[in-house]
């Protein structure tokens, strides 16, 4: 039964225990003799430097295993043009755990436009090239390579993310799931300690690993489905089953029914929750096969569909896929976290720093969030260009106040540098800490993909006073001067708590706060499942408003997304327009980046909507910009400010009958040809990348946020260039072009997701691995945010 699983804390503890936790865990052979250790029990291989702190999965997974009693090794950005580097630890006594890191690898390498990046925030001294592309599949070969006969366990966002046949952008085609081309024993996806832990502690016993079929979480390879269980077909567009024998797995709660006689009374009612229509427990979806989606985009998007309708850990049932003659198995979600659980979790001995071995080096990502918290994990705003969703899952999983103020204190002791400021208490978003669904028997049977789209579900709990309250200690807390709030807050949810808005405007923004509307037009947000623009405008009133009140000048910085799916022309001139009247100017633009498994990567592929039912003929067709070209001018309708975009913007307008809007006249967009020349150098190369106001979304009449320049006796100004250091209550952050985990919000664009399976993902969607908000050119934001590219 999926409500009677063990706390990870109540397992017995292997033997080797009795060596106790390691202050860092051992990177090679000489740290293993000065712990004792003739060998370790699991090795984690991982495509990011090693950093032992809770926003990097290796360091969590590890801890994690630690506690359990294991003996855990690192073997961190390995050499992978053979397997010596593989075999720096000797061989592990139960398993290899792969992970390429807090980023798809091929997110970390390459941008929107397929163009390699020459940095890599994970990697010291931000150097590029440290690991391979498809590092999870590279990975596993060397160690198996090394010790044929060693288990391996792939995980990690990367792993969690292709589990199915799934579109890669990079290579333009259908791929199969990464589970197969790795040739690993078992594949673990989405925050799979609960998982893990269960793994290694079966192996431990004497089990053989094949053996493990049917742990939620995993995903494995089969020669045959289970008989005992009942099959729902879906392998075919409109014939998910036989009709008055299976449910149709396209259906979906949309909200919970109420007696009819309730309706015409006053008085209130019991709300009968609609119980799911299917044995979950007993039955399996077939999906169509890898080489039937090889060559057919529109099923692709159907199977698409009706995998996202299977996200719910409490009724989800399994999905069967064949690969060749081989079955891919992939068990229901993993059951979340408890609060107890994950504060045990973010309880363990971490070092909070990089590995000595590094030495001097800085790692960009660590340096981002040295000084953050993570006080949750998951997303149910179900963002259609996100993978969050997909892979931390929609049910918020809460630390204790507690548990998060205990690690204010171990900051406070343990960060060489720290000044006081904490950078961020969040998580893929900032504002879902405690919120979630008020009735539990809806929540458990609920198939919604978003709760707040297209409106707020009435059951979900918006009480934000949960959230206020840890604002309130944080600040109380010994040691700390100051608290950020960098996630992204969801403003839908927080227009829904006055208080809240108030609380943050007055306390928690360092001058710019960060939202995301991602677009202006209704069609192309009903697509990204994003709320109207009247939502924005009410937050955007409430945010000026309580600013003026607290004394303050602070601005709101909001990011887009660039040639989304479904995203015309004309959309991204509205878009450009509402910009251009509203005075923003967006730097480090971002396109769309289709990251693996989300909503608006089929979208891409197939050119169909997979929000509505997919049919052959009667569909919703969609425009996607997919070619160079296109994409480059819904890239440059963002930067409707630089000169270098002009003439592409000229010809665009033209060509859409809009002469009009190219001109001095008010409500032009650009002006006409022969301005280029009026320029400087500096202004034709753009504003914001180069001066002080480095920023991704800027807004001109902001103040210049720049260091005094020194001045001589006489109050001339000094000789020299002055200084573009930005201002104290900013905090100065890296500039960021994703969006990981994300997320996980670097997936892509956030700060790094924290407990991934044998490493960690994302906000791309990043992260939060970031997600993220996972995944886009430019500079990166570490993971765990939302895998959705941005306009930064």
């Amino acid at each position: 039964m999926r409500n009677s699983v063990t706390p990870i804390y109540d397992y017995p503890k292997y033997w080797a225990e009795c060596f106790g936790a390691a202050p860092f865990l051992p990177t090679s052979r000489e740290e293993m003799d000065m712990l004792g250790w003739d060998s370790c029990d699991i090795i984690i291989v991982t495509g990011d430097a090693y950093v032992d702190h809770p926003s990097f999965g290796m360091a969590v997974i590890g801890r994690v295993l630690e506690a359990q009693g294991f003996r855990v090794g690192i073997i961190a950005q390995p050499e992978w043009q053979n397997k010596d580097a593989f075999m720096a630890l000797g061989q592990p006594n139960l398993f290899f755990g792969i992970t390429a890191g807090n980023m798809d690898s091929m997110i970390n390498r390459y941008t929107a436009d397929r163009k390699p990046r020459h940095d890599d925030a994970y990697t010291p001294d931000n150097k590029g090239g440290m690991r391979p592309d498809r590092a999870v599949l590279v990975y596993s070969q060397r160690c198996r390579e090394a010790y044929k006969d060693s288990a391996i366990v792939i995980g990690g966002i990367e792993a969690s993310l292709r589990r199915l046949a799934h579109y890669d952008y990079w290579s333009d085609k259908v791929r199969r799931s990464v589970l197969s081309d790795a040739k690993a024993d078992i594949l673990l996806f989405g925050n799979a300690e609960r998982a893990l832990v269960d793994v290694a502690h079966r192996l431990s016993r004497g089990e053989d690993i094949k053996t493990m079929t049917r742990i939620p979480g995993t995903a494995v390879m089969l020669k045959a489905a289970p008989e005992e269980m009942s099959e729902i077909d879906s392998t075919r567009i409109d014939k998910p089953g036989k009709a008055m024998v299976m449910s149709n797995p396209y259906v979906v709660e949309t909200a919970c029914e109420t007696s009819k006689d309730a309706a015409k009374e006053d008085v209130a009612k019991p709300v009968m929750v609609r119980p799911a229509r299917h044995d979950a427990e007993n039955s399996y979806v077939r999906l169509p096969s890898f080489e039937k989606l090889l060559n057919d985009r529109i099923l692709y998007a159907h199977a698409s569909r009706v995998m996202h309708l299977e996200n719910n850990p409490y009724s989800a049932r399994a999905l069967a896929q064949k690969h060749g003659d081989r079955e891919l198995w992939v068990n229901t979600p993993p059951i979340p976290l408890t609060t107890d659980e994950m504060d045990y979790v973010f309880g363990l001995p971490y070092a909070r720093v990089p590995h000595p071995k590094y030495g001097n080096a800085k790692i960009p990502a660590y340096e981002m969030i040295k000084t953050s918290v993570n006080i949750m994990r998951g997303c149910f705003g179900g963002c259609s260009f996100c993978s969050i969703t997909e892979h931390e899952g929609r049910i918020i999983q809460n630390r204790s106040q507690e548990s998060i103020l205990n690690e204010l204190e171990d900051i406070r002791e343990k960060v060489p540098g720290y000044t006081g400021v904490i950078s961020d208490l969040g998580g893929p978003t900032a504002n879902m800490y405690r919120l979630g669904c008020s009735d539990p028997k809806a929540e458990r049977n609920c198939r919604r993909p978003s709760c707040v789209f297209p409106k707020i579900c009435e059951k979900l709990n918006t009480d934000h006073q949960h959230t206020i309250d840890l604002y309130r200690a944080a600040r109380e807390t010994k040691g700390v001067k100051k608290v950020v709030i960098a996630s992204g807050v969801r403003y839908d949810l927080a227009i829904e708590s006055p208080e809240y808005v108030k609380e943050l405007v007055t306390h928690h923004v360092g001058g710019y706060l960060k939202i995301a509307p991602e677009h202006t037009e209704k069609g192309t947000l009903d697509l990204m499942m994003k709320p109207g623009m009247g939502t924005y405008d009410r937050f955007k009133e409430m945010f000026d408003k309580y600013t003026k009140e607290a004394g303050k000048k602070q601005y709101l910085i909001p990011y887009f997304i660039a040639a989304h799916p479904g995203c015309t022309d004309d959309d991204m001139l509205n878009l450009a327009l509402w910009l251009k009247q509203n005075d923003f100017q967006c730097d480090q633009v971002q396109n769309f980046y289709p990251s693996p498994m989300c909503n608006a990567t089929a979208m891409y592929h197939s050119e169909t909507n997979p929000l509505k039912r997919v049919k052959y003929k009667k569909r919703e067709e969609l425009f996607v910009a997919k070619g160079e070209l296109q994409r480059r001018l819904h890239k440059a309708l963002l930067r409707y400010h630089d000169p270098a975009n002009w003439p592409m913007i000229r010809e665009a307008l033209t060509n859409m009958g809009k002469k009009h809007l190219i001109g001095d006249r008010p409500g032009c967009l650009i002006p006409q040809p022969g301005t280029e020349a009026e320029q400087t150098f500096a202004q034709r190369r753009g504003s914001g990348r180069h001066g002080a106001k480095r920023f991704a979304t800027k807004h001109p009449n902001q103040p210049d946020i720049r260091k005094p320049q020194r001045k001589t006796a006489d109050g001339k100004p000094a000789g020299g260039r002055p200084t573009n250091g930005q201002s104290p209550s900013h905090g100065s952050k890296p500039s960021n072009g994703n969006k990981p985990s994300n997320g996980g919000k670097p997936s892509n664009g956030k700060r790094p997701t924290t407990g991934n399976t044998a490493g960690n993902g994302q906000k791309q969607g990043g992260g939060k691995p970031f997600a993220a908000k996972p995944s886009g050119g430019g500079k990166k934001r570490p993971a765990g945010q939302r895998s959705g590219q941005t306009a930064r």
